[in-house]
């Protein structure tokens, strides 16, 4: 009788088993497919993420800032002049000046003064006091300094000149009050742009060095950030094996020096911008290392040579200035118009390698490649 009993309850408890596994497999591929479901959401929401502005502001994309006929036709009555007050020099701001430019003739605004400060806080201040006496009733700018920016663009407010800046604002500035909004381009679309050209490079896997610009620096840190993200998020076989910080460009060569040193099986190197891959391009030819891959952004004349001569330089992320020099044009207009005017606009990017490197020139900087390059393409 016992064996009977016994025999009983080991097949109730078999069936049990049985039972309850089934239930275990079932809620397991119910708790994968939702997972696998939800990572695909973060995925999703990852790859559209657009960086806020530096005071938390809502981005706004560029392709809706637009002024009306009836809108160039007031602003022409106003006759109005403008200052172009930048933090350097070069490519990049000789497009930021022709996009302004472009949209201030339709306005009828007369361009009285086109400043390069150097990246010199105080050069940057003159620049303001200098142009101030020529009273425009605008100023585009890029801040050098956040910081010492809050005093330099003061006497700018207080006659009530409206502002807009790129890139950069100014601590406790705020949009609608002190100025009227920032322009600049889609960081976190760079930052992510960046790491699908590196994985193109090198194959989807691999090791890399991660060359960062270690300073508070709102373009370069979104860049910088979101570059890195999508390597650990999106490419789990690509690791960073080696981080290196900088403040000087020209100080990129001894990182790179040392971490090839310390890491010889790197395939690629991401640089934070162009002008300081340039050492990191310099040091990996002069160790023989035609193997690392570089991507980096904004366009420049020596490292797309490199590029279009199948060098190191592999892939770059650029912006595109001009529309960014029409759109601050453009919200100028806003605000001489009455418009309400959103705090924080976002422009476009171009993912650039060598096949669509005139391409690149010509959207981004509106210029035709350099003749050198040209013929490194074999287009002269």
């Amino acid at each position: 009788m016992f064996s009977v009993i016994a025999l009983m309850v080991i097949v109730v408890l078999l069936i049990s088993a049985c039972g309850s596994g089934g239930q275990n497999s079932n809620s397991s591929q119910t708790q994968n497919a939702q997972s696998t479901s939800q990572t695909k959401d973060d995925m999703s929401r990852f790859d559209e993420e657009i960086a806020k502005g530096p005071n938390g502001e809502t981005p706004t994309r560029s392709s809706e800032i637009n002024l009306t006929e009836e809108d160039y036709a007031k602003l022409r009555e106003g006759k109005h002049k403008a200052a172009l007050i930048w933090a350097g020099s070069g490519e990049w701001y000789n497009a930021l000046t022709e996009g302004a430019k472009e949209e201030f003739e339709k306005m009828g605004v007369k361009i009285v003064a086109v400043s390069d400060a150097q990246f010199d806080p105080a050069k940057q201040a003159t620049d303001i006091e200098t142009a101030l006496a020529l009273n425009p009733d605008i100023i585009l700018s890029l801040p050098v300094d956040p910081v010492s920016g809050t005093r330099a663009y003061q006497p700018a407010v207080d006659k009530g000149v409206t502002i807009v800046f790129a890139d950069n604002g100014v601590n406790n500035y705020r949009a609608g009050k002190e100025y009227v909004s920032i322009v600049t381009g889609d960081h976190f679309g760079m930052g992510r742009a960046a790491a699908e050209l590196m994985n193109e490079a090198i194959g989807g896997k691999g090791e890399i060095a991660f060359i960062y610009h270690d300073a508070d620096y709102f373009v370069t840190n979104n860049r910088d950030g979101a570059f890195k993200r999508a390597i650990q998020k999106k490419y789990p076989d690509i690791k960073i094996v080696a981080e290196a910080g900088f403040t000087q460009e020209n100080a990129t060569g001894e990182v790179a020096s040392t971490i090839l040193t310390q890491h010889p099986e790197i395939k690629g190197i991401y640089v934070a911008w162009d002008v300081a891959a340039e050492p990191v391009v310099a040091e990996l030819r002069a160790a023989g290392r035609n193997d690392v891959k570089v991507v980096t952004h904004d366009l420049g004349a020596n490292n797309d040579l490199d590029m279009a001569r199948g060098g190191n330089v592999c892939g770059k992320v650029a912006d595109m200035p001009v529309e960014i020099g029409r759109t601050m044009a453009k919200l100028a207009g806003y605000k001489l118009l009455g418009k309400e005017a959103p705090p924080f606009v976002v422009c476009s990017l171009i993912k650039v390698t060598r096949d669509n490197l005139e391409e690149a020139w010509k959207k981004s900087l509106n210029k035709e490649l350099p003749e050198d390059i040209l013929k490194a393409l074999g287009k002269k």
